[in-house]
């Protein structure tokens, strides 16, 4: 696909509910191995705070000329308040973070040295949000959001937050107002996105929760099967190097080939995929072309280092060095 429809992207109100974390990078240098156990010693240059996760599907949002409305959890704890600071930094303007006691907010610590990815660990709770008094606030302020939305997004990735109860009340509010409704999915069993217009996961993702072995020959079979099964209007497998592969209602599965020049990291690739893919749909484009842009969006972002949000300016340019090429 050599012409993307990127003039046609226009500002839409995008509602991001779901698993915000902080993605926190230890940077460094290696020049010798330890004494005390064969690991690299890695000498500590910088350290640096982004928004991770559902935040940063609001980053990938706002760089493509959009203001997102970002609602999610954390812990009452130090690093909920340099979350916060993430989402300024990112100039995510409107957020809503519930701060939920007796839980961890999620971080994931990575050490790179040299550009290298070494080592990640992390800090998290995963347990679900246990019903309660402040559970209903949560839903209820959740819920009350959709109809001022053009399109919502649920960034599951399985923390706990994104419940069945809470997915199934969300999912059928949205269709309830005449919202579209886009799922990063996670887990294995996909029977609480029931509904929704489009989900986007992975080749594994999507063969796991089909109960298919992982190869490109079940692939087809997973994404008709989703597309059933869950009554969606639209399903987005993405492939990594092999590109994605598009499922929808009457039509043929469409392939778009993977477009990155050198992958340094895919971290934070998906939250660009279902950001770009979103705010393509919100503007009238059809599943086909949002995903174009979609796929071409994590293509630029692979080639970075670390957590990097799509801009609309990035999108262009690059756009336009591949159709000069």
């Amino acid at each position: 696909m050599n012409y993307l429809p990127i003039d046609k992207l226009r500002s839409a109100k995008i509602l991001v509910i779901g698993d915000v974390m902080l993605d926190r990078y230890w940077w460094g240098s290696v020049e010798r191995i330890s004494p005390e156990a064969p690991v690299p010693i890695v000498a500590l240059e910088n350290v640096t705070h982004v928004a991770g996760g559902a935040a940063n599907v609001a980053a990938n949002i706002k760089g493509l000329g959009c203001d997102p409305l970002l609602m999610g959890i954390s812990g009452n704890d130090a690093e909920a308040e340099l979350l916060m600071g993430s989402f300024a930094d990112a100039g995510i303007v409107r957020s809503r973070l519930f701060k939920v006691d007796g839980r961890k907010t999620t971080v994931k610590n990575r050490v790179v040295a040299h550009n290298q990815h070494m080592l990640r660990f992390d800090q998290e709770t995963t347990a679900p949000l246990t019903h309660g008094e402040q559970l209903d606030q949560i839903s209820m302020e959740l819920v009350s959001s959709i109809a001022d939305s053009d399109l919502v997004i649920l960034s599951d990735y399985g923390k706990g937050f994104l419940t069945e109860t809470l997915v199934t009340r969300l999912i059928a509010t949205a269709l309830d107002n005449n919202k579209p409704i886009v799922v990063d999915p996670k887990g294995r069993d996909y029977t609480k996105y029931r509904g929704a217009t489009v989900i986007t996961p992975n080749q594994k993702e999507a063969e796991e929760a089909c109960g298919l072995p992982l190869c490109d020959e079940t692939v087809d079979s997973a994404g008709e099967k989703l597309l059933q099964d869950l009554d969606l209007k639209g399903v987005v497998i993405t492939r990594g190097e092999k590109g994605m592969r598009v499922y929808e209602r009457e039509h043929s599965p469409m392939d778009l080939s993977a477009t990155a020049r050198m992958v340094y990291n895919v971290t934070g690739a998906g939250d660009t995929v279902i950001a770009a893919l979103s705010i393509g749909l919100a503007s009238g484009l059809s599943l086909i072309d949002a995903a174009g842009i979609a796929n071409f969006a994590a293509g630029i972002v692979v080639e970075d280092v670390g957590t990097t949000a799509i801009t609309l300016s990035m999108l262009r340019d690059g756009h336009a060095r591949h159709t000069a090429a």
